[in-house]
């Protein structure tokens, strides 16, 4: 399997977004056949010495985690998307450069997103978090299950009043804090001379590959980017186009098949979608909607809020089971199961005979 899955990934500001809040969204593609689940790991401590196993690579771990949601791949530790109790959402994409993806099974850009989730307070906590990592271990590994494709990464960070766009290659990287407008993060590098934070030898590596010399204004996707340095994210003008971006608003640009928002072609499916809503006022909860399902044209979008010893359970009841014979896997959730009949009943136009009792997203303490 060749090629970045083309996920897209979103941020936008008052006042082009209803009730004052910030909205958050994405869209993970992933080969067709891979499961998402949505896992809800509790703030825990840890004692002196502990360490954490990461998809490929065991590193420290801190004294204590905060509570996150995520929706990440079955077969790995780390989460394409997710959220934390402080209001902190972050997302990756996968990115082509002129440096070739670290083969070696280091941190994966997805383990970088959980760590930032569950070790950072606001965005640029987690941002501090995910370089410091990235300078320590490196990135490496493959993205896909039995398969050696790695890419390089790209991640929005977002929390109640700002959001950053960080962008890596390799150890080094370059950042850009935003606080206003619509800002889209697809599957090429998009950072150019506006950087506020940068690793130290950045330039200096540039400089050293042939990437950028001195006499120049220093344009970060002009130096690293493997071709085409233009801006082609899909969702960028559907979000500008609309006067008021609510959360229906931006579940539609997300289920937005035309538009390549919502992937589904031989190789990739968006196998997952969420949104977050961030109020900038501390006093209202953030709400975070999954589908825990494939294609968000078909899929519903559940809501979660984290409370004080919230405990998960996606419980779904549905009469097709009979209906429905899939190939054992261990990755099959039972919201997966049922939605994948649902599905395969829908293209065989036995929607008649389907009769789903209820789909529900249960939180309780």
């Amino acid at each position: 399997m060749t090629g970045a899955p083309p996920s897209f990934c979103f941020v936008a500001f008052p006042p082009h977004t209803k009730n004052s809040c910030i909205l958050f969204g994405k869209n993970s593609a992933r080969p067709r056949d891979e499961i998402q689940e949505v896992l809800y790991e509790p703030s825990k401590s840890h004692g002196p010495g502990s360490k954490v196993q990461c998809t490929y690579l065991e590193i420290d771990q801190v004294a204590q985690t905060h509570s996150v949601i995520l929706s990440k791949p079955a077969w790995m530790w780390g989460a394409e998307m997710g959220a934390n109790e402080y209001g902190v959402c972050i997302g990756n994409v996968a990115i082509t450069t002129r440096q070739a993806a670290e083969g070696s099974k280091l941190l994966l850009a997805m383990d970088l997103v959980r760590l930032g989730l569950e070790r950072g307070t606001n965005a640029k906590e987690a941002l501090h978090v995910i370089v410091s990592l990235l300078e320590e271990h490196g990135q490496g590994g493959s993205y896909f299950q039995n398969s050696d494709q790695g890419f390089q990464s790209a991640f929005l960070l977002v929390d109640r009043s700002e959001a950053w766009l960080l962008e890596t290659v390799g150890k080094f990287w370059a950042a850009e804090k935003i606080t206003d407008g619509e800002r889209c993060i697809c599957n090429h590098l998009s950072l150019q001379t506006q950087l506020d934070l940068e690793h130290p030898e950045l330039r200096n590596y540039a400089q050293s590959q042939g990437w950028w010399s001195e006499d120049k204004e220093f344009n970060f996707s002009e130096a690293f980017s493997e071709g085409d340095t233009r801006d082609h994210c899909s969702g960028k003008e559907a979000l500008e186009n609309q006067d008021e971006l609510t959360v229906k608003s931006v579940i539609n640009v997300l289920r937005n098949k035309s538009s390549g928002n919502c992937v589904d072609s031989d190789t990739f499916l968006t196998t997952a979608s969420s949104v977050s809503v961030l109020p900038q006022d501390e006093e209202r909860p953030c709400i975070h909607f999954l589908t825990g399902t494939p294609d968000p044209s078909r899929s519903v979008f559940k809501p979660f809020i984290f409370v004080e010893d919230v405990k998960v359970v996606l419980k779904v009841q549905s009469s097709c089971a009979e209906d429905c014979h899939h190939e054992h896997s261990e990755y099959k959730h039972e919201l997966y199961e049922a939605h994948q009949c649902s599905r395969s009943l829908m293209d065989n136009d036995k929607v008649s005979d389907l009769v789903i009792r209820s789909y529900n997203y249960f939180i309780y303490t």
